[in-house]
């Protein structure tokens, strides 16, 4: 047992080693006798501009903890107990053959990993490459056009996020949470993650981390099979029995299916083969640039650049009155740029990326607006897919080919006209971009929702809605538009063996959902099967 500290205050300028003596004075007893404490948290209270502070959460150790604790009755004073991953007998059914995972994204790793720690010796396919040749892959895309449609910003080792900004933010609530952290650190993520109250990694160290959990998987037996896609399923009497991979046939009772938001392929054999799916809604829109002095200015006032403040963020939404319909910023990238993350020929997407210094000149982040099964009505499960691969091929035509962007300054945006030239906030995105207006590649509604949002925006962030700012066409891979129906079990509903896992399958939103999600999906067959010999 521990004591746990809320609110503990440093102004801007006080030295985080002031932490120790604020906590003694809060628990009233002397510095010394605190033997050790720890930061379990780190926020930022930038409400008001001129007098921004730091509020930490705290873990300290002592002697006479409870009686400590009892005697201060103070609510922001409690007992801390320390969850991790639970610990839970494994199975003692006999696996015929080694689990599979499909995908090596955050779900998909996390589940190899944890797997491979207790001896199941999992085999992990990846259509993608390894991190250092989907690097080569990537850059080369962004350098020529030339797009690699199995190993991409989409596909390839470390998932979708490993070419964002390694955001680690999420909304759950989950002990496992800690753990994911602790591996992260552990395989080479910086300390700060751990209390952040806005961790991020950087796809610069991060693509690090997800080498090094591999070269752990293998460590403990797993297998990780690149350039490997997923075919077909072979199912008998409500069963999977084997699936093909390459070609290639592969005994497969027990499988976790954690392909990403992106595999469109998979989605359609799933489909094909009657697995249970049902469309969910999700967004699109567009990138928005501004300069990152502009937001620092606006969140942080007179302290803007200050030593110990980063790239400032934002987290915006809005109810369109027109449109009744949501808009929000989502993955916002301070100090980053926006990148080409297509993964089909013809069909263009956009993202943001950022690396753990966030020290690039422009901010920004996807601004887009909700939509829900109802804005693409039909039996068939695939339709929102089908939605989104329509407005990335008009964005793609209106880029003129080559996956070059179609962009358009804010104040031009708002008078529907084409852009001529750009100003201050200078575009990112490459291979590309023209001069286009907005309107020729996303529906009507997103248009008037974007408008809406951009006003109310700007009064929360001035400057938010500057003519100069750059919206760049079209983001939107938000979240996967299918959720893999499952029980309570975690398997299909529809087929026995069958483990749909993270995003991909409309079970989580970001890196540590995913992630989290992975580990209860591994934990469930280990909890009924035992290692593999």
């Amino acid at each position: 047992m521990s004591i746990r500290l809320n609110n503990i205050i440093l102004n801007i300028d006080e030295e985080i080693d002031l932490l120790k003596d604020k906590a003694a004075k809060k628990l009233k007893i002397s510095k010394d006798s605190i033997k050790n404490y720890k930061i379990l948290r780190e926020s930022i209270d930038a409400r008001r501009k001129d007098n921004i502070k730091f509020n930490y959460t705290l873990e300290v150790e002592t002697d006479n903890e409870e009686k400590l604790v009892k005697k201060l009755n103070d609510k922001d004073v409690k007992f801390e107990n320390n969850e991790h991953i639970s610990t839970f007998p494994l199975g003692t059914k006999k696996l015929k053959e080694r689990p599979i995972i499909v995908g090596m994204g955050p779900a998909g790793m996390f589940a190899g990993l944890l797997m491979a720690r207790n001896g199941y010796r999992p085999i992990i396919i990846e259509r993608g490459q390894n991190v250092d040749e989907r690097t080569k892959s990537v850059e080369n895309f962004w350098n020529t056009g030339k797009l690699d449609i199995n190993s991409n910003v989409q596909f390839g080792e470390g998932g979708a996020g490993t070419f964002s900004d390694g955001k680690l933010t999420t909304r759950i609530k989950d002990p496992r949470c800690s753990y994911i952290l602790e591996t992260f650190v552990k395989y080479g993520a910086p300390k700060e993650i751990m209390y952040s109250g806005k961790p991020h990694v950087g796809t610069d160290i991060l693509k690090d981390v997800v080498k090094n959990i591999r070269k752990e998987i293998i460590s403990f037996g797993g297998e990780i099979r690149f350039n490997s896609t997923l075919e077909d399923l072979i199912i008998k009497d409500g069963k999977l029995v084997k699936i093909v991979v390459n070609g290639e046939t592969l005994p497969c009772t027990n499988l976790i299916l954690a392909i990403g938001h992106s595999s469109r392929d998979t989605y359609e054999m799933l489909y094909k083969r009657g697995i249970d799916l049902t469309p969910k809604p999700f967004a699109i829109g567009v990138r928005i640039e501004h300069l990152q002095s502009l937001i620092d200015e606006s969140q942080y006032g007179k302290f803007a650049g200050h030593k110990r403040l980063k790239a400032a963020d934002y987290k915006l939404t809005h109810i369109s009155e027109k449109t009744k319909r949501a808009v929000y910023s989502f993955c916002m990238c301070p100090g980053g740029e926006v990148v080409a993350a297509a993964s089909e020929e013809g069909r263009l997407v956009t993202n943001g990326m950022s690396y753990y210094k966030r020290d690039k000149i422009n901010a920004n982040s996807a601004l887009v607006v909700a939509v829900s099964p109802d804005d693409f009505k039909g039996t068939n499960p695939l339709k929102g897919m089908e939605f989104q691969r329509y407005y990335e091929s008009l964005a793609y035509n209106a880029g003129g080919g080559g996956y070059k962007a179609p962009i358009q300054l804010v104040g031009d945006f708002f008078n529907d006209r084409v852009s001529k030239c750009i100003k201050s906030v200078v575009p990112t995105y490459k291979p590309g971009y023209e001069f286009k207006d907005l309107r020729e590649c996303l529906p009507s509604f997103v248009i008037e929702s974007l408008k809406d949002g951009l006003i109310n925006f700007d009064k929360k962030i001035k400057g938010f809605a500057h003519n100069d700012a750059v919206l760049t066409g079209i983001e939107t891979r938000t979240s996967a538009p299918i959720r893999i129906q499952r029980g309570e079990n975690f398997q299909s509903i529809s087929l026995k063996g069958l483990y749909p896992t993270g995003e991909g399958a409309g079970y989580a939103g970001g890196i540590m959902s995913a992630a989290a999600d992975g580990l209860r999906v591994a934990e469930i067959i280990m909890k009924e099967w035992a290692p593999f010999n």
